[in-house]
């Protein structure tokens, strides 16, 4: 059974399952390169059909969205039905605009037909219970299970919790952004800090540990709803959010940041970014046991942009006490995850869930030795061909060395896992800020997450869970920290991918490499990209990623490029 799903709006993508098993997933800004796109994703459906071996969209067996309503240029292509007019005047109004021939939906004839024969196909879906697939379906099992999804807000829910066992995955509650809107709460401070309100939160997660939250304790408990065990008890005071689309992609704004703003000029940049962080976890931790405790459910999963948080995703597991067994977060929680979600749920609603393997996010492109060379040959660069790329990268790594690193399959979802990476040693303290200003070229509080052995995971890390995808942060044990001091964040804590042979052989042997001639068995690793940009996709965006920052070393598939 072959399931394409589909969303289109922040961070638009497409994801297709076969069998009930992930063969693609991709985000539209790869293709355009504007990041968290929200256009219509159309050369990731394209890429999905190519990548399962399928020409005609009707032979898929279903297409799952993530919405309750479809946006008129997806209709379009897909030549599903308009909708009836509700009203008189919209009536009028669509009537003329077909007889005048003024459509603005109909696609040009350069477009792939993508009309499904079967309108029927096609399916709408809540978008929360779509975030509540990704997360349960990946489980490694089909017990009972907590599901919680937070986010801005989505089909006008913003907070919810399901429980779900089996097939079935049922509601327990949904709350909107103006009765718990704490997605919204966090972003509020995120814009009022300057930063793009779903984009910038990772920074202000950033900035918190440098920060001291009681010289503002609870100033921003306003923002955030207040619950009495399971039931709210005070709503957010948020007020009407304003958009606009700014780079092809939406943008939420709200007036409660020109408060942040005053707070910020009162206490400073760090406390009120600090204050943000402790409230998010105050509210979802005791909230999260809360349900726990009230049903008795041990195993817990979580989706929706809030759980890209990794610091509360740490603390939420620090603080499960014997009310938690499982913690699974979704590793692509937020909106471009929602694809896969679709796609999951709607093979679940024909198939019976019993748990799944899910240990890798490598679901998009990847490129041939010999398309990597024309490449190279067109653009008229040094390079050499390479018998051990990963034993080469490790001898430059070892001799602090920044290396761009461009293997395999692209990774889904915002963070680099090994084949999109830009590397460089942990051991030098100097090194977070050298890759900050000559390569990433952002803020310089701004940390770096490593990629560590999994056989080696013990010697940095306490209270560690399998973490194979940078989701949850952990903190590193005393006598590591001075030893890799590039990837430990001011609060002693890192963020890691942890990396089986299994799952990636080549950048599991590189960081082996670099580990016998360093003795440390762990590298720092970012995403293949600068400040502003999505994550590299083709050679040729390396190439010129390469080249137009301070990075020292290419090596892309078999060869090695040099300045």
């Amino acid at each position: 059974m072959k399931i394409l799903g589909i969303h289109q709006g922040h961070d638009s993508s497409a994801a297709v399952v076969v069998d009930g098993v992930v063969v693609a997933d991709v985000q539209e800004e790869r293709f355009n390169r504007v990041k968290h796109s929200a256009d219509l994703p159309l050369d990731s459906i394209l890429y999905c059909m190519k990548q399962t071996g399928i020409d005609d969209i009707n032979d898929f067996d279903r297409i799952s969205f993530s919405w309750s309503s479809t946006p008129p240029h997806l209709a379009s292509i897909l030549g599903l039905p308009s909708k009836k007019s509700k009203t008189i005047k919209q009536f009028v109004l669509n009537t003329a605009k077909n007889y005048l021939g003024f459509n603005n939906h109909t696609p040009p004839i350069y477009f792939k037909d993508l009309r499904l024969m079967n309108p029927s196909k096609f399916i709408n879906n809540d978008h929360h219970l779509i975030h509540a697939a990704s997360a349960y379906y990946t489980r490694k099992t089909n017990d009972d299970c907590l599901v919680f999804t937070v986010d801005g807000s989505g089909d006008n829910v913003s907070t919810a919790v399901w429980r779900a066992n089996g097939n079935k995955i049922k509601p327990l509650s949904r709350l909107n952004g103006f009765e718990a809107g704490i997605g919204w709460a966090y972003s509020i401070v995120t814009e009022g800090l300057h930063w793009i309100h779903g984009d910038g939160e990772g920074k202000t997660m950033g900035l918190a540990p440098y920060g001291d939250s009681s010289m503002c304790y609870g100033k921003l408990d306003y923002l955030f709803p207040e619950f009495n065990g399971t039931e709210l008890i005070r709503r957010s005071k948020i007020t009407k959010g304003n958009s606009f689309t700014l780079r092809g992609s939406g943008q939420f704004h709200f007036e409660e940041a020109r408060d942040v703003e005053k707070l910020i000029e009162e206490y400073g940049r760090e406390a009120v970014a600090a204050e943000a962080q402790r409230k998010l976890e105050e509210v979802l931790i005791a909230y999260i046991k809360a349900w726990c405790k009230k049903t008795g459910v041990k195993n817990v999963a979580a989706a929706g942009g809030v759980f890209l948080n990794v610091k509360l995703n740490q603390r939420i597991w620090e603080n499960r006490d014997d009310l938690i067994d499982e913690y699974h977060v979704y590793p692509n929680p937020a909106d471009s995850g929602l694809a896969v979600g679709a796609a999951l749920h709607e093979y679940y609603q024909h198939n019976l869930f019993e748990g799944t393997t899910f240990n890798h996010l490598y679901f998009g492109p990847e490129y041939s030795n010999r398309y990597i060379e024309d490449a190279l040959k067109i653009c008229k660069v040094r390079y050499e061909k390479l018998s051990n790329p990963s034993k080469t990268a490790a001898e430059y790594l070892s001799k602090n060395k920044i290396i761009a690193w461009f293997q395999g399959r692209m990774e889904s979802g915002p963070r680099a896992l090994g084949n999109r990476s830009i590397l460089m040693s942990p051991i030098h303290p100097e090194n977070k800020n050298t890759i900050n200003a000559f390569v990433k070229f952002r803020e310089g509080f701004r940390p770096f997450c490593p990629s560590i052995l999994f056989e080696r995971v013990d010697d940095y890390l306490s209270d560690y869970k399998e973490e194979l995808f940078m989701i949850t942060s952990y903190a590193v044990k005393e006598n590591k920290r001075n030893k890799v001091p590039a990837v430990v964040h001011e609060d002693g804590t890192l963020r890691a991918q942890m990396v089986k042979k299994e799952i990636n052989p080549l950048y599991w042997e590189l960081i082996n490499e670099f580990g016998i001639l360093t003795g440390e068995h762990i590298v720092l690793n970012t995403s293949f990209n600068v400040m502003g940009e999505p994550i590299i996709n083709t050679p040729e965006e390396a190439i010129r990623g390469f080249f137009g920052s301070g990075i020292d070393i290419l090596i892309i598939g078999d060869f090695i490029v040099f300045k």
